[in-house]
């Protein structure tokens, strides 16, 4: 190892304890709700962005100027990753970039709280499959009837194609959540999440380009598009991604079910949406679940009495040898007083 790759890898260790403590603080729980609020106002904020240059456009400048962003801040490494690094992030990036696009244009044809709503059926359906706890299922079960009930009861009415793009948006959005966890275990920090955006990007382009044409190049779109960037794509995915270093795909599914209350919190704020009774009382039903979740992890992860090393005095012999007498002018070693084990380190 030369000098220069130690002090690059100290600096890099580093930079992790660092960011770790920044992002810790407010443990995975609150990272991901911190995700949660950002990326719904977002949303609410890229609605109204959409009469400028339609729903590919606004994904294209969306992804596009969050990819810059990351690569610039995180300057990701390139080299020393094997195939398998190289095929996870780039799956991910395709689960990104077709989360965003069919979710855009699900957008494009129906409410922002029907997409939403029908859109985390996918990070639901994830949870009852991955979960391996019972109890999981009742609050998943919970959580999916006050999305539906957050839907206005059904969705005969609504346009068949937007439907299928929201659908569609959520099995993208549970293939998210599985491969983020697959590259925040494989890339450190969040150079992972900064590749796979710039992947989601290269793949949209040339749609955003057929759809919006020159209006991407208009300053003041230019500048929304980076402000639906940072809310909607760099902040929650960042902290996303440190979340689900430490917090299992199934209790981060049902979290996820809280996406259809910030939204109607943010449509109510920006863009002048009230709230009735009957999505008052799904809000309510959908929080009761997140909080059960949270809950049942919190009662899974008690801490462990950690094993106890034992004394060099403990693994000394009950009956010790009885000295050999020998003649007086014969020097004997000195017999060792003590045989102290390293102690076992508990394994993970």
């Amino acid at each position: 190892m030369t000098p220069s790759d130690s002090a690059s890898q100290t600096s890099a260790v580093s930079a992790q304890q660092t960011a770790g403590g920044r992002f810790g603080s407010l443990g995975p729980i609150g990272l991901v709700l911190a995700g949660g609020v950002s990326v719904q106002f977002g949303g609410a904020l890229a609605v109204t962005l959409m009469p400028r240059a339609g729903a590919l456009g606004v994904v294209t400048l969306r992804l596009l100027a969050a990819a810059v962003v990351l690569l610039v801040v995180c300057r990701p490494r390139l080299r020393g990753y094997s195939r398998t690094d190289w095929g996870t992030v780039i799956v991910f990036g395709v689960a990104m970039g077709g989360m965003n696009g069919l979710f855009y244009q699900a957008l494009d044809r129906i409410a922002l709280g029907p997409a939403v709503t029908l859109e985390v059926l996918g990070p639901l359906a994830l949870s009852v499959l991955a979960s391996r706890r019972a109890v999981n299922t009742v609050w998943a079960g919970l959580a999916l009837g006050g999305v539906f009930l957050l839907g206005g009861g059904g969705f005969g009415d609504l346009d068949l194609a937007g439907v299928g793009f929201a659908l569609g948006a959520g099995a993208m959005w549970a293939a998210y959540i599985v491969f983020s966890v697959r590259t925040g275990r494989r890339f450190p920090q969040a150079d992972g999440v900064a590749l796979a955006v710039a992947v989601a990007a290269l793949l949209i382009l040339p749609l955003g380009i057929a759809d919006a044409g020159t209006k991407l190049l208009n300053p003041t779109t230019v500048a929304l598009g980076s402000a639906v960037a940072v809310l909607s794509s760099v902040l929650p995915y960042t902290l996303e991604l440190v979340a689900l270093r430490r917090l299992p795909a199934s209790t981060f599914a049902i979290l996820m079910s809280l996406e259809p209350a910030l939204a109607a919190a943010a449509g109510f704020l920006i863009l002048g949406q009230a709230l009735s009774v009957t999505e008052t009382l799904a809000i309510a039903l959908v929080i009761a679940a997140s909080v059960g979740a949270v809950r049942t992890q919190v009662g899974r992860r008690k801490p462990k009495p950690k094993p106890q090393a034992r004394t060099a005095r403990e693994q000394e012999p009950a009956v010790k040898p009885e000295p050999v007498a020998m003649p007086e002018p014969v020097a004997m070693p000195e017999p060792a007083r003590e045989l102290a084990a390293e102690p076992q380190r508990p394994t993970s």
